[in-house]
């Protein structure tokens, strides 16, 4: 795997921006940054949601609903903005890794692009030539199915992007986070493996 593309500083400590799913900046996102904190790298985690959190998938998405994905959009690359310049890995959970997509293909300066649970829709003009990038997802994922993946993936190929996908057979939806019921622990922690692996392959 290409770490990094023509251009791009190197650098030791991979900087993180991590964003939170859809519902909201929950223990659990703070826990996974302390977690790739311990491995020794810079991780932030905005609140693209002003302090609300959510105890549903459905009322989370309420959430985003009101607030709309033109907003959550530009708060994400606000957020970015102070920490971008070296070079950010983009890195969310499901609607966090929608907007991660989105940032990181428009930023030439960006690192990595690690998804967990989510993706986005790929513009036919988007460039990312050499963008390492991972995606975790479950399988099977209402939310990200077969067929959405196997074409995301080819679309993020002809990006230029060098793309993973790791699948986890019978894990729900938002599998890394303890405090939903689709949480399995199995999943979870191949899934922290390998990300910390291509965190380390990034630094």
């Amino acid at each position: 795997m290409s770490t990094a593309a023509p251009g791009r500083r190197p650098q030791t400590v991979t900087d993180v921006m991590l964003f939170h799913s859809a519902y909201g900046l929950r223990p659990a996102v703070r826990e996974a940054a302390q977690r790739l904190r311990a491995a020794g790298h810079q991780v932030w985690t905005p609140d693209l949601f002003d302090g609300r959190t959510a105890e549903t998938v459905e009322a989370g998405m309420e959430i985003k609903e009101e607030i709309g994905r033109d907003e959550l959009l530009r708060r994400a690359i606000a957020a970015t903005a102070p920490h971008s310049d070296g070079g950010l890995v983009y890195a969310g959970f499901s609607m966090g890794g929608s907007l991660a997509q989105t940032v990181a293909l428009g930023d030439a300066k960006a690192r990595g692009l690690l998804l967990l649970h989510g993706t986005a829709d790929i513009a036919e003009d988007a460039v990312a030539d050499d963008l390492p990038v991972q995606l975790h997802v479950a399988d099977p994922d209402p939310f990200e199915p077969h067929d959405w993946v196997s074409a995301w993936y080819l679309r993020m190929r002809r990006t230029g992007a060098d793309v993973e996908v790791f699948r986890y057979r019978g894990a729900g939806h938002l599998y890394t986070d303890p405090g939903t019921p689709d949480f399995d622990a199995g999943a979870a922690d191949a899934t922290w493996r390998t990300a910390l692996a291509f965190l380390r392959e990034l630094a």
